[in-house]
C-alpha cells in the first residue's frame, strides 16, 4: 500500500509539473528527488516481473525526476538521501548531463564526492576510471536501494579487467534487490560473463534462475543472446539434458525459437553434432505445435551436417526444403548454401576450359619466354640436304617443361578459383546468419 501511494503520489506530481494540464488553482504536493525515486523503483520491480504496460511509465517518471533534479536547490541535497536519488536517477537510464550539472553544482566530499565522480565516469563510458575510483566503496556498506545499483555498476566495470571478480559484485547487487530490475540485469550479465570466464556450472545456474523468475522481462530478448553464444561456446562443458531442462520451462514458441538460434549459429560454426541436437529438438516442438516439421531446422540441419554426411545427401536435402515457408532471410541463406554444395560437386576445371592470354610482342622481337631458337648442326643424310633442321635435345626438353609448368598452373588456378568461390559463399551465408542477433 505504501508503494501505491507512493506511486500515486508521483503521478500527482507529474501534473503539478506540466501546467498545461493541471488547473491554475491546483494545489499539488511536490514530492522530493528521494520521493519520486522510490516510485520509479516500484515501476521497476513490475517491469521485472513482466509488466510491460510500465516501460512507457518509467520512461515518463524518469523525465520528470530528470526535471525535478534540474530545478532542486543545493540546500535541498543537504538531505543525503536526495543525494542518493541523483545516483540512483543516474544508474537507472537518466541524462548523464543532467548527472553531471547537477553534481557541477554541489559541494561534495568524502563518499559522496567519490560516488558522483565515478558514476560520472560510468555514464562517460570511462570505464577504466569508473572502476578505479569505484574501487573503494563497498556496497553492502550502503543502504539497501543504492548498494544494489552501486554494486550493478561496479560489477561491470570490474568484469571488463576480471569477469570472476565482475561475477562476484554482481552476486552482491542480487543480494541488496532481490526481485527488482537489479536483479534481473545482474542476472543476465552473470549469464554472458560466466560463458566468457568458462564457467558451465556457474552458466548453468544463472540460466535456470532467469528462466524460472524473469522470463517475462521485457529484456528477455537479451538474455536469449547470452544463453544461446553460451551454449555455443561451452558446448564441450555443457550437460544437453540440463539445457533441455532449462529450455522446456520456456513456452512452446520461446522453446522452438531458442533451439533454432542454436541450431543455426552452430551450423555456421561447423558445429555439427550442436547444430544436429538442437534442430532435432525445434523440429519436434514444431511437430508437437504445429503437427509439421520446420523447415527452418531442416535447413540449419542440413549446413550443420556438411562436415559429417556425404555431399550428395547434404545436396539431396536441400532440394527438398520448402522455399515458401522460409523467410526471405532465409530463402537467401538456402540459395547460398545450395551455390557452394553445388560448386563442391561440379566436375574440376580443365586446362581447355581457361582462358588464354596471348603473350605480349615488342617491335617484331620474340616475348621474353619464347623458347631459344634451335641450333643448326651440320649433318650427312637425307634430313640436311632436304634443308630441314634437327631439333636441340635441350629445347624439346624446355618445351616439355614449359608445358607441364602451364598444366601446373592450371590446375592450381582451377583450384584456387574453386576455393575462393566457396570462401566467398561462405561469407556470405555468415554475413546472412549473423544479421540481425537472431
Amino acid at each position: 500500500m505504501l508503494r501505491a501511494r507512493l506511486l500515486l503520489g508521483a503521478l500527482m506530481a507529474a501534473v503539478s509539473l506540466t501546467p498545461s494540464i493541471a488547473a491554475p488553482d491546483a494545489a499539488l504536493p511536490v514530492l522530493a528527488p528521494y520521493q519520486m525515486i522510490r516510485s520509479l523503483q516500484v515501476l521497476q520491480e513490475r517491469i521485472a516481473g513482466g509488466d510491460h504496460a510500465s516501460l512507457p511509465m518509467q520512461k515518463k517518471m524518469i523525465e520528470l525526476i530528470d526535471a525535478r533534479l534540474r530545478e532542486a536547490t543545493e540546500s535541498e541535497f543537504a538531505d543525503r538521501r536526495n543525494i542518493e536519488a541523483l545516483m540512483i536517477y543516474g544508474m537507472s537510464g537518466g541524462n548523464p548531463r543532467t548527472v553531471e550539472a547537477v553534481t557541477g553544482r554541489l559541494s561534495l566530499e568524502g563518499r559522496s564526492k567519490v560516488l558522483t565522480d565515478g558514476l560520472v565516469a560510468y555514464l562517460r563510458s570511462e570505464h577504466g576510471k569508473a572502476d578505479t575510483t569505484l574501487a573503494s566503496l563497498d556496497p553492502m556498506k550502503e543502504n539497501a536501494e543504492l548498494g544494489g545499483f552501486l554494486a550493478l555498476i561496479k560489477g561491470t566495470v570490474r568484469a571488463l579487467e576480471n569477469p570472476a571478480e565482475g561475477l562476484a559484485i554482481l552476486d552482491k547487487a542480487r543480494l541488496l534487490s532481490p526481485g527488482s530490475l537489479v536483479e534481473e540485469t545482474a542476472l543476465r550479465r552473470s549469464i554472458t560473463l560466466a560463458a566468457t570466464a568458462g564457467d558451465a556450472g556457474r552458466f548453468l545456474t544463472a540460466s535456470e534462475q532467469y528462466v524460472r523468475r524473469f522470463l517475462k522481462s521485457p529484456y528477455a530478448s537479451h538474455f536469449a543472446d547470452g544463453f544461446i553464444n553460451g551454449v555455443v561456446s561451452l558446448q564441450d562443458r555443457l550437460d544437453m539434458a540440463e539445457i533441455e531442462e532449462i529450455i522446456a520451462a520456456m513456452n512452446g514458441e520461446q522453446q522452438n525459437a531458442i533451439y533454432l538460434r542454436i541450431a543455426r549459429k552452430a551450423a555456421i560454426l561447423g558445429h555439427g553434432q550442436l547444430a544436429d541436437f538442437a534442430s532435432a529438438k525445434a523440429e519436434a516442438v514444431g511437430n508437437a505445435r504445429q503437427g509439421e516439421a520446420d523447415q527452418r531446422a531442416e535447413l540449419y540441419n542440413a549446413l550443420g551436417a556438411v562436415t559429417s554426411e556425404s555431399i550428395d545427401d547434404v545436396a539431396g536435402r536441400l532440394e527438398k526444403i520448402d522455399r515458401a515457408t522460409l523467410s526471405p532471410r532465409d530463402v537467401r541463406l538456402l540459395d547460398a548454401a545450395t551455390a557452394v554444395v553445388k560448386r563442391v560437386l561440379s566436375p574440376p576445371m580443365k586446362l581447355s576450359d581457361l582462358p588464354v592470354e596471348e603473350p605480349p610482342e615488342e617491335a617484331g622481337l620474340p616475348p621474353d619466354d619464347a623458347p631459344e631458337e634451335p641450333t643448326v648442326l651440320p649433318v650427312d643424310g637425307d634430313l640436311a640436304a632436304s634443308g630441314q633442321e634437327l631439333p636441340d635435345p635441350r629445347a624439346i626438353e624446355a618445351t616439355a617443361a614449359r608445358a607441364a609448368e602451364q598444366e601446373n598452373q592450371a590446375a592450381v588456378a582451377s583450384e584456387s578459383a574453386l576455393v575462393n568461390e566457396t570462401r566467398r559463399k561462405l561469407q556470405e551465408i555468415d554475413r546472412l546468419l549473423e544479421g540481425a542477433r537472431q
